[in-house]
């Protein structure tokens, strides 16, 4: 892993789920494979797996750079701009 400019922009402390499941799945009416939480802001969105990659999409919108997993037992992070671990 390493540490992107990114992460030190992040507010402290970490932003609270905006959801507990990816929104715009449940309006587009599909599920979810793994759920990732936007640290900039708390969105909750869908991973790459997912049908329509919700998280990847948040971050081409809004220029938020870093998510974690939002899964049980999970506490990776991931920097969309530097595609690194983080």
């Amino acid at each position: 892993m390493s540490e992107c400019p990114h992460v030190a922009e992040l507010p402290r402390p970490e932003p609270a789920p905006q959801s507990g499941t990816c929104p715009e799945c449940l309006i587009a009416g599909t599920e979810p494979v793994h759920l990732r939480l936007c640290l900039s802001c708390g969105h909750v969105g869908c991973c790459d797996s997912s049908p329509l990659r919700h998280a990847t999409a948040h971050f081409t919108e809004t220029g938020h750079a870093v998510m974690r997993s939002f899964e049980p037992g999970e506490d990776w992070r991931w920097c969309f701009t530097h595609s690194a671990l983080v």
